[in-house]
């Protein structure tokens, strides 16, 4: 009998660093997106349409939150609804909810006491669970607004190379568990998995990605064999 694979979900023992190590290489894959769609193009934020603005590209947002970078303080936006509005903070609400019933410090504060690289990873974690497009970050007088966003534009973009780089780079940039994150990238985009006692593999097409770990989860090596070249 084949083996009904196991998929990516929260669970109730779930730390924020498990969370992070399960969405957030789908969430710098979705970043990698809309990078390729806006270019150099800076955000810029409708509060009042529910809009952001790349040049003359223009997308609907949710609110996450924001970081205030005099306090070094993170606010989600669930919790000012009497300045974003009911209908912005839906996405932001979600996440309460997912905090709240996991028992997630990260998603259930208000406010955290946290530096700006780690408000990207609330973010990070945000748009891979709730499965938006991407998010972005506009600064506006000392506040770094955090936003998700869905537009048809943004196309997802798909290679093995791109897959190798994005898990090679959430791996050694972010403080992650690499085995959980190289199982769930490949799960959550819809990849073959196969398991082994040292290794793991994506299988993407007639493509591979071989990815070695030591005893203690962390990574050794990363193998590609791309079927198109």
């Amino acid at each position: 009998m084949k083996e009904v694979e196991k998929p990516i979900t929260i669970e109730y023992d779930d730390s924020f660093k498990v969370i992070l190590s399960k969405y957030g290489a789908l969430a710098l894959d979705k970043q990698d997106n809309l990078s390729q769609l806006i270019g150099d193009n800076a955000g810029e934020l409708d509060i009042e349409k529910g809009t952001i603005t790349f040049g003359d590209i223009k997308m609907p947002v949710q609110i996450l939150g924001f970081f205030s970078e005099d306090l070094n303080q993170w606010s989600w936006a669930w919790d000012s609804a009497d300045i974003f509005g009911e209908n912005l903070i839906k996405a932001a609400t979600q996440i309460k909810a997912i905090g709240d019933e996991f028992d997630i410090v990260e998603f259930a504060s208000p406010i955290l006491q946290t530096d700006f690289d780690a408000c990207h990873t609330l973010a990070m974690a945000a748009t891979g669970i709730l499965n938006y497009d991407a998010y972005y970050a506009v600064s506006e007088d000392g506040i770094d607004i955090f936003v998700v966003v869905e537009s048809d534009e943004i196309v997802e973009i798909n290679s093995v190379k791109k897959f190798r780089d994005i898990f090679y780079n959430f791996q050694k940039n972010y403080r992650i568990h690499p085995k959980i994150a190289f199982e769930a990238y490949t799960k959550l985009k819809g990849y073959g998995f196969k398991p082994h006692e040292d290794f793991h593999v994506a299988k993407l097409g007639e493509s591979r990605i071989i990815c070695g770990f030591t005893e203690r989860g962390n990574v050794t090596r990363i193998l590609m064999y791309d079927e198109e070249e």
